[in-house]
C-alpha cells in the first residue's frame, strides 16, 4: 500500500519539526564540546558516526571532568544500547538490504524509531523513518558546527561549560524518571558514582553508574520478552 498524500504530508511536517529542535540541540552540543576542550575535527566526529545525544554530551562530560578516552568511549557505548534494541522492530518494518543496512543501523535513534512505530500503515512507518532519519542527522551535524564554531570563541570558564554537559545530560534524563523503576535505578546509580568519585579515575564513576543502570534494565525485562528473544 502507498503513503496517501495527506499522510506524506503530516509525516513531512512532524520530521521537519523534529529535525529544527535536533539543530538547536546540536548546536547545544557543538558549544559544549568545543568548550569543553574537544576540538572541531572530533566534536564534528562526534555528532557523524556516533549521531546519538545522550551519549555524545555523556562522552564528552566523561572527558570534560578529566577522565580517560576508554571510559569516556565506554560510557557512550553504555548509554547507546539501547538503540540495538529499538533495531528490532525498525528492521522488521523497514527491511533494508545491501548498502541499506549500515545506513538504517545509523539512523536508529529515539526519534527515527519513535515516527516508525507510530504508524499503523508499514509503507507509512518507512517514509516517517527515513524521513526522520535523514533531516534529522542533516540538522544534528550543521547545528553541531555552528555550536562548535561559536564554542572556540567562548571563554569555557567563564561561562561554566565546564559543567553544561552534565547539565544537559541530566536534562535529557529527567523526563524518564516518570517511569516507575527510573527513581530506584537513579539512586542507585548515583550512589554507587558518589562512592567511587573520592577512589576512583575521573570518568570510571559515570561508567560505574551506566553499568549500574543498565544491569537492572536486563533484570527488570518481563519473562516474556527473555523467550521471544
Amino acid at each position: 500500500m502507498s503513503v496517501t498524500p495527506a499522510d506524506r504530508r503530516r509525516i513531512d511536517r512532524a520530521a521537519v519539526g523534529i529535525a529544527l529542535y535536533a539543530g538547536a540541540f546540536g548546536a547545544t552540543f557543538g558549544a559544549v564540546a568545543t568548550g569543553s576542550g574537544v576540538d572541531l575535527g572530533q566534536t564534528m566526529l562526534l555528532s557523524l558516526l556516533m549521531f546519538t545525544g545522550a551519549s555524545q554530551f555523556a562522552f564528552v562530560g566523561v572527558v570534560a571532568a578529566g577522565g580517560t578516552a576508554a571510559a569516556a568511549v565506554s560510557a557512550a557505548l553504555l548509554l547507546g544500547v539501547r538503540n540495538a534494541f529499538y533495531g528490532i522492530p525498525v528492521s522488521r518494518l523497514v527491511r533494508p538490504r545491501g548498502v541499506r543496512r549500515p545506513l538504517t543501523a545509523h539512523l536508529v535513534i529515539d526519534e527515527t524509531t519513535a515516527m516508525a512505530v507510530a504508524e499503523r500503515d508499514p509503507a507509512a512507518g518507512r517514509r516517517a523513518f527515513w524521513v526522520t532519519g535523514v533531516l534529522l542527522c542533516a540538522l544534528w551535524n550543521l547545528g553541531t558546527l555552528l555550536g562548535a564554531l561559536l564554542g572556540r570563541g567562548v571563554d569555557a570558564d567563564a561561562l561554566g561549560l565546564d559543567v553544561a554537559a552534565p547539565a544537559v545530560f541530566l536534562a535529557l534524563l529527567w523526563p524518564q524518571l516518570r517511569e516507575r523503576t527510573a527513581p530506584v535505578t537513579a539512586v542507585l546509580g548515583a550512589g554507587v558514582a558518589l562512592l567511587l568519585i573520592p577512589v576512583a579515575p575521573p570518568g570510571v564513576p559515570v561508567l560505574a553508574a551506566a553499568a549500574v543502570a543498565l544491569a537492572l534494565g536486563l533484570a527488570r525485562r518481563p519473562a516474556g520478552d527473555e523467550a521471544a528473544s
